[in-house]
């Protein structure tokens, strides 16, 4: 039988990770010294966001989801998940996501009328 408090350990080590990757400083919170409510794995590049992290073979995104929301303060909820042998995917809210679209859009002209000066 599979512990699960080990494979979600697993988890959380295994995103940080991904997440070092890409460039950004990332570290899993350790939840049995932490607080119940913090966020699975902390990036300081993307402080805005709590992280829900699972890897399960059948994830309720909803549940998920309304975990990461009930936990995120005032931080955009998002869940970051992957089957096995499958990629990262990463849930939020469409209005999360119109709005994280629009801000970079934003910056994307404002940088392109910033060269056209």
């Amino acid at each position: 039988m599979v512990n699960s408090r080990a494979k979600g350990a697993r988890a959380e080590r295994e995103l940080a990770n991904k997440l070092k990757e890409f460039g950004f400083q990332a570290h899993r919170t350790q939840q049995f010294c932490g607080k119940a409510g913090d966020a699975d794995v902390t990036c300081t590049e993307l402080a805005s966001y709590h992280i829900e992290c699972k890897m399960v073979e059948a994830l309720n995104v909803h549940k998920a989801m309304e975990q990461a929301l009930n936990d995120c303060k005032d931080k955009t909820p998002i869940c970051i998940h992957r089957k096995n042998n499958k990629p990262w995917l990463v849930t939020m809210f469409l209005e999360d996501w119109v709005s994280m679209s629009k801000q970079n859009l934003g910056a994307t002209s404002n940088q392109t009328k910033d060269h056209q000066s």
